[in-house]
């Protein structure tokens, strides 16, 4: 008896695969919330720093150059946060520009010498309603495999940004509705793809690098997020004379000039009375510097058990708390309902009995 088996072994590749992407997901996951608690006294020290400091001050300048790099690790967190599936994806109307010339820097540090860059964005090509997380990996995804495409032989990257028009008759594609796009070029000099490989490349899994080089989910990401916006993705490519993706994008509009530039608003101060819990040091002594200086009075405490003993000594010295809510012990969630508790039976309590934690 014969069967043949290749189906299966397709089967039980891919399924190994989609586990191994998981574990990556879940170590990326924890290795971006740790950094995220170093980076964020960073961001706040700084912050406090800046406003202490006149703005011809000799630091100045090299205190926005920290700020700016805090800024960056923070939003590199958020991309792996994303690739991990353990941060929702808000979108929200922006320009394209400044995340693809942030993307593009991060790929000029990673990619060799031997690959020129060269870049054409429009200024006046309008905003589009999308999660700046996507869009920097839209880029990411797209640059990487033109790298790869040109790792032995170089050449050159282009990453261009317009405004078009699509008619009727102009669409590529059955899914796009007749409008404005914002279309997002990448193309690079490699060795180019034939027909039969370009058939396959939104496939998930499908690769035609070597093992170690990608795990074949690239493109589908990039495919599954345009599709999502309501747009396509149109491809030209020949061996041996590069690739080029087009990438288009429903424009929602510009933004407005008094949206981009308005002077950020004054934080509200106050003197009311504050309970501040978090079981990292440098997070909540910073939280509580900060807090301080708009006028409220706080008392922080490292360890949920501890803050619960306090509030249940005195829940009318609070008018607010606020709490991290993973922490050993008990977790912020659990304190918050102890506290509603401790409310409910409190003489000073304006908490109705029908409050649940």
């Amino acid at each position: 008896m014969k069967r043949d088996v290749t189906h299966d072994l397709r089967i039980e590749e891919k399924l190994r695969q989609s586990q191994k992407m998981e574990a990556i997901g879940t170590l990326a996951g924890g290795i971006a919330h740790d950094f995220n608690n170093i980076l964020f006294p960073i961001v706040g020290h700084t912050e406090m720093l800046m406003e202490d400091i006149p703005e011809d001050g000799p630091v100045r300048s090299s205190l926005a150059e920290i700020y700016a790099g805090a800024l960056r690790a923070r939003d590199l967190v958020h991309q792996i946060l994303a690739f991990a599936r353990q941060e929702k994806n808000e979108a929200k109307l922006m320009k394209m520009q400044p995340i693809i010339k942030e993307a593009l820097k991060l790929i000029r540090s990673t990619i060799p010498t031997t690959i020129s860059m060269r870049q054409n964005l429009q200024a006046d090509c309008g905003a589009v309603t999308a999660d700046p997380t996507q869009i920097h990996q839209i880029i990411m995804n797209l640059a990487t495999n033109a790298y790869h495409a040109m790792e032995k032989t170089g050449g050159e990257l282009f990453v261009g940004l317009k405004e078009i028009r699509l008619g009727r008759e102009d669409r590529f594609s059955p899914d796009l509705t007749p409008g404005t796009f914002a279309c997002l070029t990448v193309a690079d000099t490699g060795e180019g793809m034939n027909k039969e490989v370009m058939e396959k490349i939104f496939d998930p899994f499908f690769t035609t690098k070597e093992n170690g080089k990608g795990t074949g989910m690239g493109l589908s990401v990039v495919h599954g997020i345009v599709s999502g916006m309501n747009g396509a993705v149109q491809v030209y490519s020949e061996p041996g004379k590069g690739t080029e993706f087009h990438v288009y994008l429903p424009t929602a509009g510009t933004l407005s000039e008094n949206r981009e530039q308005r002077a950020a608003e004054p934080i509200p101060g106050g003197k009311e009375r504050i309970l501040l819990v978090d079981d990292e040091k440098a997070i909540i002594t910073m939280e509580q510097q900060k807090l301080e200086r708009l006028g409220y009075r706080v008392a922080s405490r490292t360890s949920s058990l501890e803050a619960l003993e306090a509030f249940k000594a005195g829940p009318d010295r609070f008018d607010l708390v606020i709490t991290d809510l993973a922490m050993p012990a008990m977790p912020g969630d659990r304190l918050a309902g102890e506290l509603l508790r401790i409310l409910r039976t409190s003489p000073f309590s304006s908490v109705p009995d029908s409050a649940r934690p």
